[in-house]
């Protein structure tokens, strides 16, 4: 049954983790596949895992540790793991090529662009995603085409144009917007290449998602350095749930003796997670409407299939969160304790802190962490998944305390 806070206009739903099979298409053999064609692009290196000690010590938790992406390349983000590696892997296939053995240097060669031919790469996005793959055609001297939603942020529609991409926002929502980039590749001979699956397209939302695990497999190296040996609670945002079922899918085959308790976390608008948890039936539900919302990453209303296969059967918490959590999260990473380093946090990469303040905080919720068990020896992970890459928002919200916690605006 899902619970509510309405005066946080918040809800949750607690279940028993179900699921039995481990997911092979993350293993770590498969990751450091992935690592090994990541760490060949120009300007790589692991982002941070960031201990928070003085707010772990200040909010009675063993660990927080935030896998910082805002410093992923020159892309302020973790989705260009994704595009990348999947574009890579479209080229591969088209040159008949196994991946394994390819060299990124050979991919952006004028041999394998003369081969090739002149292609046209695209997709819908909100920002991230579709800056990845306008990045990516750059570097191979393809054409990207990239459509946005309705109430797209400027910074992030220049951001994408600065890569040489052609980009058309629409009067659409999301899910709407990535039916008309189905539709145009259809009709104009591109490739798609989306972070959410349908019926027929499963290979490139699959590589996508492994794309990410680059992220994951550098957050267990740096816990295991800093030695610490498992995560006991995994704080993961989702849209259409590509990314956080990599995460669970990861790191249920890295702790598989000992798992982490997951925790997905959705806007309030775009909950469609939650909805398909809630139903109780098995099946993935959409959400209707305008999916309003500041964490415009997860503005997503329909959960990709491959994602919910994983994501209805072993996370065991699903949220739907306000504005003021996100909001409220970007204030605290970039306003640490002393001897904490400051975090910049997009809205959509806050949300796990956010979420967490209200937890160990916030009476209203002391039921909720009571039944996540989390407490002194709880080593919490979570994921900021992108800078300020709405720069004028970011601003509203540090300075003049915009998304404030209800009753405080």
């Amino acid at each position: 049954m899902t619970v509510e806070i309405p005066e946080y206009a918040f809800k949750y739903l607690l279940k028993t983790p179900q699921g039995a099979s481990l997911p092979e298409s993350f293993s770590e053999t498969e990751a450091q596949k992935v690592l090994r064609f990541h760490r060949q692009l120009p300007g790589y290196q692991p982002t941070d895992l960031v201990r928070l000690k003085q707010l772990a010590k200040a909010w009675g938790s063993g660990e927080i540790l935030v896998k910082d992406e805002s410093t992923r390349f020159s892309l302020r983000a973790f989705k260009v793991l994704g595009g990348s590696y999947a574009v890579a892997k479209l080229l591969c296939q088209k040159l008949k090529l196994d991946m394994d053995v390819v060299d990124f240097a050979y991919l952006v060669s004028d041999e394998v662009r003369q081969h090739l031919g002149q292609i046209t790469l695209t997709t819908a996005t909100d920002g991230n995603h579709g800056r990845s793959i306008a990045w990516a055609a750059e570097q191979l001297g393809q054409q990207a085409v990239i459509y946005m939603p309705q109430g797209s942020v400027a910074s992030r529609v220049a951001a994408i144009r600065a890569h040489g991409a052609r980009v058309e926002v629409t009067d659409l929502n999301y899910d709407d917007t990535v039916r008309l980039a189905r539709r145009m590749a259809q009709e104009k001979g591109w490739h798609i290449l989306q972070d959410t699956a349908w019926e027929g397209y499963t290979e490139i939302p699959r590589w996508i998602m492994q794309g990410y695990m680059t992220m994951c497999a550098e957050a267990v190296s740096q816990m295991s350095q800093a030695g610490i040996s498992r995560p006991t609670h995994v704080f993961v945002q989702a849209g259409v749930g590509s990314m956080a079922a990599t995460v669970v899918g990861y790191l249920l085959n890295t702790f598989q003796d000992n798992p982490p308790l997951f925790i997905i976390m959705e806007p309030e608008n775009a909950a469609c997670i939650l909805a398909s948890a809630a139903a109780g039936d098995g099946l993935a539900h959409a959400v209707d409407g305008e999916l309003n919302t500041i964490m415009a990453g997860l503005a997503c209303g329909e959960p990709s299939p491959l994602a919910w296969d994983l994501l209805r059967d072993f996370p065991c918490c699903y949220v739907s969160c306000g504005n003021f959590v996100a909001a409220n999260g970007i204030r605290i990473l970039a306003n640490p304790l002393k001897g904490d380093n400051a975090i910049e946090a997009g809205e959509s990469g806050a949300l796990g802190v956010g979420l967490l303040d209200l937890l160990v905080n916030n009476p209203a919720f002391g039921k909720l962490k009571e039944d996540l068990e989390i407490g002194s020896d709880s080593k919490l992970l979570l994921f900021n998944t992108e800078g300020a890459t709405d720069p004028e928002n970011y601003r509203e919200i540090l300075w003049h305390g915009r998304h404030q916690l209800p009753g405080r605006d």
